[in-house]
């Protein structure tokens, strides 16, 4: 575990007014992206405030045995190289076919142009890679996990 993700967690727990004596342990944290240049920068459009949600297919979830993303779960954003860049809170999950997501979901995804073009083509890409070897080949109707978020600290970044 990177250092800076605990100190992160320490400095967010330091912050709040009212500390929950249940939660001193600090989230999972995880970068987007499996290239290190769209990791990073996902990191940093999350920071700025651009980028509120991420789009994962269902599958991933099935063949890689996580759970999936539930309202209110927080989790810390990293960097490719596991340094603390922010916090996040889930605030919304749909699960939806791929074909269904709209020009309103890739902008609030906040990548490329933000356009529902761009979306398409890096996503496809993008899954075809995530599922690679789990038995699953993307699909136009195949389920996507669309997990909106808020950051929620550092407070004053964007």
């Amino acid at each position: 575990m990177h250092r800076s993700l605990k100190l992160m967690w320490d400095d967010y727990l330091a912050c709040q007014s009212q500390p929950s004596p249940c939660r001193t342990e600090a989230p999972p944290a995880w970068h987007f992206c499996d290239k290190e240049a769209d990791a990073n920068e996902c990191a940093q459009l999350v920071l700025n405030g651009t980028k509120r949600a991420t789009s994962p297919s269902l599958w991933f979830f099935e063949s890689s045995g996580e759970a999936l993303p539930q309202v209110g779960d927080l989790n810390i954003v990293s960097d490719w190289n596991g340094k603390a860049v922010c916090i996040i809170r889930t605030t919304k999950v749909q699960i939806l076919p791929l074909n269904e997501i709209t020009q309103n979901h890739a902008r609030i995804e906040g990548e490329g142009d933000g356009s529902l073009d761009w979306w398409r083509k890096a996503h496809w890409d993008y899954y075809h890679r995530e599922l690679q070897g789990t038995g699953y080949q993307p699909q136009p109707d195949m389920p996507v996990v669309f997990q909106e978020f808020e950051r929620i600290f550092p407070a004053g970044a964007a």
